[in-house]
């Protein structure tokens, strides 16, 4: 998410079929998009999938706009975590990329914040969407500081996380499924016959886990691709190759 003109190292400078993931992660994305957005573009509460809470004419405003940006902050990232879109467009690149800090991440996380403190979905998940959505500014504005400091490698490091953790919440959809699987017989036992409260664990474990495993992930990966230091040579073997 470069936000200057920063060099492409000749790696990076391949076809979209030399990073075939790309193509699979826009249809999560767009189907994500697509399946979460709809009801609150018709700006009725009563569609909302989060309740909001009674005497609070606030909430629902706030989280229409965070929905939005967080729209755009997905949708932007897929372009900016795109090798060859990255390569060949740049201008394109830095476009999208403020795109995404300042009408898609920074909104978004900060707008997490309310709406994360107002959750009626108990403590634990309230205590993930705050530390969510703070673990998703500070990644952002790090790496905005990197790009503007043209300290590119660590830019693109920060900018990695941040993406991390602006797919989480399509992740989190994903591991609530076999969460409330699991919990769902122990209602009676573990849970005491409160379902809500079983669907509030299994929220828990989604909110908590997602972001957990996307940015282990994304720094194993970012290891993995780090280019290695050359061993020095030793005096006498550079001797014996003189």
């Amino acid at each position: 998410m470069t936000l200057t003109h920063a060099p492409v190292p000749p790696r990076q400078q391949a076809g979209w079929w030399r990073r075939p993931w790309i193509v699979p992660l826009m249809l999560v994305v767009a189907a994500f998009l697509a399946f979460s957005v709809p009801p609150y573009l018709t700006f009725d509460p009563a569609h909302s999938r989060l309740k909001p809470p009674e005497g609070n004419d606030l909430y629902y405003p706030l989280l229409v706009a965070h929905v939005l940006f967080g729209t755009v902050a997905m949708a932007t990232a897929c372009f900016q975590v795109w090798p060859a879109f990255r390569a060949r467009h740049r201008t394109g690149h830095r476009v999208t990329g403020r795109i995404y800090v300042y009408a898609g991440a920074l909104p978004a996380g900060v707008l997490g914040l309310y709406i994360g403190w107002h959750t009626a979905a108990g403590p634990s998940v309230l205590v993930a969407n705050l530390v969510g959505s703070a673990l998703w500014l500070v990644m952002t504005i790090a790496g905005l500081r990197m790009a503007l400091l043209r300290r590119y490698d660590e830019h693109r490091r920060w900018m990695s996380r941040s993406f991390a953790l602006a797919m989480s919440i399509a992740l989190s959809r994903v591991i609530n499924i076999p969460a409330m699987i699991v919990l769902t017989p122990q209602v009676d036992t573990a849970f005491g016959g409160n379902e809500e409260l079983m669907r509030n664990t299994a929220t828990s474990i989604g909110v908590w886990l997602s972001p957990l495993l996307l940015l282990l992930l994304t720094d194993w990966i970012l290891e993995r691709r780090k280019p290695r230091a050359r061993r020095p040579v030793a005096p006498k073997a550079a001797a014996l190759a003189a």
